[in-house]
Order: structure tokens, then C-alpha cells, then sequence
């Protein structure tokens, strides 16, 4: 039998939230800006895999960073 490895809780993999449509506008507002302007993730990726995530779909992944205790980032999943 073998062990499946959990990606999402190996240390050096930042916490990935999906977005609801309604967390996503309010971004998009925010900062008005479009989806196709969000800097992209490929739905490939093991972490956007495993959290279901589907092409058209903004994550949030909130990073640890030594300068600003925390590094927050947005990424919209292409095929």
C-alpha cells in the first residue's frame, strides 16, 4: 500500500483559497481591473488539483513573507 502525499500541508506550500463569483467581483472592483488581468495559474498545478479548482476560477494564496509577515496574492486558473 502506498502513502498519498498531501501537498496542502507541506511547509513550504502557501495556503490557496478559492474565491467565491462574489469575493472575485469585489476584487476585481477593488483594484479595477479585469479577470484576464490577474497574473494566471495553470489548473495542471497539483495544489489548484487537489482544491478543485476549474479554469475561470481566482485563488487567493496568502504566502509567508519575513518582511511583511504575510504576502498576499491573487491567481486565475487557465487551462
Amino acid at each position: 500500500m502506498t502513502k498519498k502525499f498531501d501537498v496542502l500541508t507541506h511547509d513550504l506550500v502557501p495556503n490557496h483559497i478559492l474565491l467565491t463569483e462574489e469575493e472575485t467581483q469585489e476584487l476585481l472592483k477593488r483594484y479595477s481591473i479585469t479577470r484576464g488581468q490577474l497574473p494566471k495559474i495553470k489548473s495542471s498545478d497539483v495544489v489548484v488539483k487537489q482544491i478543485g479548482a476549474k479554469p475561470g476560477d481566482v485563488l487567493k494564496i496568502i504566502r509567508r513573507s519575513l518582511t511583511a509577515g504575510k504576502a498576499v496574492a491573487y491567481r486565475l486558473v487557465i487551462d
